[in-house]
């Protein structure tokens, strides 16, 4: 039996001098309560309750425990109420991992309108270029794109947002805007570091897929410089429009082929447990889905 039991029906019998009264407050015998203090005092090896057939009272051991385990039974119970408020209502800190990019998009905004649904969540966010240990690092949540090989990790798809081929007006203007995908491969690619140095970009024509290949005038492991340099005027970027949508909104990025992007890269969130997560866990997982599906919706061909 756990001491923590044992210690609780003890103090119970020591508030009510009596063993009865003190099992049907815990609901439960008369004949348990006994043996839960009987067992207390053989693992202390003291006795704690002088009784009698009329009255139970404290011996000098029994006050000295009272006494003691007073502050430690509170800060049990309000770590318990505590716990409990985690479990149903969305509160504390989340510490949520996220590719370096997405840091530059629209990320930021939407925990901040998350945290201003929920007051009392607070996040860490962890932007980084590699894909880190969420047991180790005592991560929460990690957003990435693209498939998720690892057997340990929870996945949940967020959304399927679309894929963005934008420039700088600038840049469309000295370079002219291209009509079909192939007329990329004429112009300056900013692309991933993943991609190699013969990368390649995939698009849809008439419902089949084009492989393009493209000159990289730069690349980088992340979006986020690519997109300071497309703004400059230096080249074409091809990512998420969750991470180049800001820039078009601010008329700072000009997208083209939208009719030919592919649709097939997901936004996931990964997570170590299934179950027992937090309120709030809970609650991000659906807000950021409702969300950027909604602000994001895949194409539809």
């Amino acid at each position: 039996m756990d001491s923590l039991d044992l210690i609780r029906t003890f103090r119970e019998v020591a508030a009510h001098g009596s063993f009865s009264r003190a099992a049907s407050r815990l609901d439960m015998s008369k004949a348990t309560v006994s043996k839960y203090v009987a067992e207390l005092e053989s693992r202390f090896g003291v006795r704690l309750l002088n009784r009698s057939t009329r009255s139970v009272s404290l011996t000098d051991a029994g006050t000295l425990l009272l006494e003691r385990s007073k502050p430690v039974m509170e800060m049990i119970e309000l770590t318990q109420a505590e716990l409990q408020e985690h479990a149903t209502r969305p509160t504390g800190r989340l510490r949520i991992s996220a590719p370096q990019g997405m840091g530059q998009g629209d990320l930021p905004r939407l925990l901040g309108e998350f945290m201003g649904h929920y007051p009392d969540v607070s996040i860490s966010l962890h932007l980084s270029l590699q894909l880190v240990d969420l047991a180790e690092e005592g991560i929460d949540l990690a957003l990435r794109f693209g498939p998720i090989a690892d057997d340990n990790l929870i996945v949940r798809k967020l959304a399927r947002p679309r894929m963005v081929v934008c420039a700088s007006p600038l840049y469309w203007k000295k370079r002219g805007i291209p009509t079909h995908p192939s007329e990329l491969s004429q112009h300056d690619a900013l692309t991933l570091s993943r991609f190699g140095p013969h990368p390649h970009w995939m698009f849809e024509v008439d419902g089949k897929p084009l492989d393009v290949p493209v000159k990289s005038r730069m690349d980088a492991s992340e979006g986020a410089p690519l997109v300071q340099v497309a703004m400059m005027g230096f080249g074409v970027v091809y990512l998420p429009a969750l991470l180049v949508q800001p820039h078009i909104d601010h008329g700072e990025l000009v997208p083209v082929l939208q009719d030919h992007v592919r649709n097939d890269v997901w936004l996931s969130a990964a997570y170590l447990q299934r179950r027992h997560n937090s309120a709030a866990l809970r609650a991000l997982l659906d807000f950021l889905q409702t969300r950027i599906a909604k602000k994001y919706p895949p194409d539809k061909r």
